[in-house]
């Protein structure tokens, strides 16, 4: 079974755990993650969806996200 977003967000913020995530939750300013931690995002979304959110464009929020792992 693939694991939710928000436990792949959780596995990256491991100091700060987030309760929820919504589409318009900005990765950066509204989950303060930094670039470092942006890039340990995406290894995890790869290898859990087989998808680089990263390959085509920026990503800077929720939605951005589910949208990239729905193509």
């Amino acid at each position: 079974m693939k694991k939710s977003l928000l436990e792949l967000i959780n596995e990256v913020l491991t100091e700060n755990p987030i309760s929820e995530i919504h589409a318009d939750l900005h990765l950066r300013d509204d989950i303060g993650m930094d670039s470092l931690d942006l890039a340990h995002l995406t290894v995890l979304i790869e290898d859990e969806y087989g998808v680089d959110i990263f390959e085509e464009s920026n990503v800077n929020t929720i939605s951005d996200i589910l949208s990239k792992i729905d193509e």
